[in-house]
This record gives structure tokens, C-alpha cells and sequence, in this order.
């Protein structure tokens, strides 16, 4: 029998809510089970990876529980103590477990139309690696794609579990991997020589994470620094500074100006409509991409019902890259 954690979370803690609220939970080597209401994936660790199925008793909206239910992670290998505690960080970034009720609370009172439901927290990967990849592979291109992208990074790349799972490519991987296997094995085309590049600079311990994450840091300083690297312009790195929790800029692309059309009724050029949404947004200040986000999910969730109950087969045939 392999390891089991029990993990406590913050008090208003959903996991399907909180796992399917972005589109990277349908990413490889993600998968949701809309049924069992459990979140699968291998989880690199520094001896080797490992599957891990997360689950929590009662899942469901938190207004009808005093406090969020325990997570249950079952590993299929046994964990010694020091990869538990790294798993439980995984997990935990994963999760968004490091936001607690309290700051979910601050965004409700700057933007109370997602109050009720509990919306706050957004999906992200275990790693920043990977964020990264992932923005990488959804740039300029039709959802498929990226779904593809990272299917094939993960089995071509991807070291195997005990249970015959695949995990996400580690940097060290991916650096040492010909831009030709890249291109021709996992399909991801111009972008084979960045995705090594960002990989070495990762390797090499040249992505400064925690001051990237450390509050201290202004907004203004992530942001150019994200911009300098490899395939990294100002819509990707709008994104990766959601995936490292700050919220102050705005993603903007395609599915941008088709909301800015269809549901706020804006009308003009890119750059007025551009103009107009940062006006829209800028009330809601250090919130503005979760007011966003959480817009744009809305109006999925009209289109296809609940995103806990969407399977991954349907959506990579609907939706497209800009629309997660």
C-alpha cells in the first residue's frame, strides 16, 4: 500500500470548486473524475515520481459545512518523510491551500458577486516549471493543441510511476531534449527552442522563485522580469503572475476583446477596447484578474454547466486555447 496524507485545509476549502476553476486542470498529466469528484496526477518528487489521488469527503458548496472537510491523498508508492513533505507542498501550491478563507474574504468584499459561490482561488501546477510550459503551450494556438502539447511533453518526457502513470517533464529533462523531438514527438512547433531554453534557465537555478512569490517584490519588477524570458511576452506574463498569486494585471488576448464584445457590450479597435477593459477592472485593484477570470469562467459555466462536471474528451473538441 502506498502513503496516505491527510491534509487540513483553509476553512472554506472546495476542492471541486477550487480544482476545476482554471483550465490547466484539464491539462496533462491532470485528470479530474467528474464522477468520483477526484483530482489524479503523477507529482514529481526528488526520488522518483509518484500518483496521487486527492479526494475530500462532502465536496460540494462550502455555505452548507461549518468547516472544509480533511483532503485525503493516496499515493501508489510508499513516501518517506521528506517526500511527504514535499508531496504536502506540491499539494499544497497546487491547491492554492496557501490562501486562506481570510484572503478570499478580502476579495469577496472588493467584488461581492462571487461571495455566495465562494469563487477565489484558481487552479495552478505543482511546480512554477510548469506553469510556465503550460502558458507557453496555449499562446497562438486553437485548445486541441494545447492539449495535445502537453499530452505528448508528458510521454515523451515524462518519468512513469509505480502505477504506469506519466509525469510532467522535469526542467533537467526537458533541457537535455533535441528541439527536433520536441517539435516532431510533442507537436509544439516554433516553440521547441524556447521550451528548451526556459528549461536550462530553470535547471541552471537562474528563475529566482521566491522573489518572485515574496510580497515584498513589486508587481512592476515580476512583471518585467517574466518578460525577458524565452517566449514570455506581455499576455503570458500577465498570466504566470496569476500562477504566482499576484492578481494586478490583466491577461489580455482575443478572448479579452470577445468578452469586452459579447458580454460587457464594448465596441472599437484593440487597443480602445484594450483601454476600456482596464477601466472596467481597475475598481477592483490588486483583484482585477480573479474579477476577470471568474467573469470569463461564468460564462463557460453558462455555456457547458458546472466545470467539475466537464470531461476533458468534450472540451478539447468546443473550446479553444484563449478561452482558458
Amino acid at each position: 500500500m502506498g502513503t496516505r496524507l491527510t491534509i487540513t485545509p483553509p476553512e472554506d476549502y472546495d476542492l471541486a470548486r477550487d480544482v476545476c476553476s482554471y483550465g490547466y486542470f484539464v491539462l496533462a498529466p491532470n485528470h479530474w473524475d467528474p464522477d468520483a469528484r477526484s483530482l489524479t496526477r503523477p507529482l514529481e518528487l526528488e526520488s522518483g515520481p509518484a500518483t496521487v489521488v486527492i479526494t475530500q469527503s462532502g465536496s460540494g458548496p462550502s455555505s452548507k459545512r461549518q468547516r472544509a472537510a480533511a483532503l485525503r491523498a493516496q499515493f501508489d508508492r510508499p513516501l518517506a518523510r521528506p517526500e511527504q513533505r514535499e508531496a504536502r507542498a506540491r499539494i499544497a501550491r497546487m491547491l492554492r491551500l496557501d490562501e486562506s478563507a481570510g484572503h478570499v474574504r478580502a476579495f469577496h468584499a472588493v467584488d461581492p458577486r462571487w461571495k455566495r459561490s465562494g469563487r477565489g482561488r484558481l487552479f495552478r501546477s505543482p511546480t512554477l516549471f510548469e506553469d510556465v510550459v503550460k502558458t507557453v503551450t496555449s499562446c497562438n494556438v486553437a485548445w486541441p493543441s494545447t492539449v495535445k502539447m502537453n499530452e505528448r511533453l508528458c510521454a515523451v518526457c515524462g518519468r512513469r510511476t509505480p502505477s504506469g502513470l506519466r509525469a510532467f517533464p522535469r526542467p533537467e529533462r526537458l533541457a537535455r531534449t533535441r528541439a527536433g523531438t520536441l517539435r516532431g514527438r510533442c507537436s509544439v512547433g516554433y516553440r521547441d527552442a524556447r521550451l528548451i531554453e526556459l528549461a536550462r534557465r530553470f535547471a541552471r537555478g537562474e528563475i529566482p522563485e521566491p522573489w518572485l512569490t515574496d510580497p515584498a517584490t513589486p508587481d512592476d519588477e515580476v512583471f518585467a522580469f517574466l518578460k525577458t524570458l524565452p517566449g514570455i511576452g506581455p499576455y503570458a506574463a500577465g498570466n504566470i503572475m496569476q500562477l504566482l498569486g499576484r492578481y494586478s494585471r490583466l491577461a489580455i488576448d482575443t478572448e479579452t476583446f470577445r468578452h469586452a464584445r459579447t458580454v460587457l457590450g464594448y465596441d472599437g479597435s484593440d487597443a480602445q477596447l484594450t483601454k476600456r477593459v482596464r477601466a472596467h477592472y481597475e475598481p477592483f485593484g490588486d483583484h482585477v484578474f480573479r474579477s476577470y477570470w471568474f467573469e470569463l469562467w461564468d460564462f463557460y459555466e453558462s455555456k457547458r454547466g458546472p466545470a467539475s462536471g466537464w470531461r476533458r474528451e468534450a472540451i478539447a473538441k468546443t473550446f479553444t486555447a484563449a478561452q482558458f
